[in-house]
């Protein structure tokens, strides 16, 4: 939606732990159903990584993420 309505040039799909397949879904989709030859993922656009932060019950937890860089093809 950013790239139809808001008029982006790049769009960052972010997600952790158990929804970054869900964000590589999204990203599968808006390239190749949604806005097919319109938008592709940037050189360099694939950033992996683990995040420590506190939970709930105050115990220190490593969580993977994903950030996925879309861009407008020119």
């Amino acid at each position: 939606m950013q790239f139809t309505t808001q008029g982006a040039d790049e769009v960052i799909v972010k997600a952790r732990g158990r929804f970054i397949s869900r964000a590589v879904d999204i990203v599968e989709v808006a390239t190749k159903r949604f806005l097919t030859g319109q938008i592709d993922i940037a050189k360099d656009g694939i950033k992996i990584g683990s995040e420590e932060f506190q939970n709930k019950e105050g115990k220190q937890v490593r969580v993977s993420y994903v950030e996925v860089t879309l861009v407008k093809k020119q």
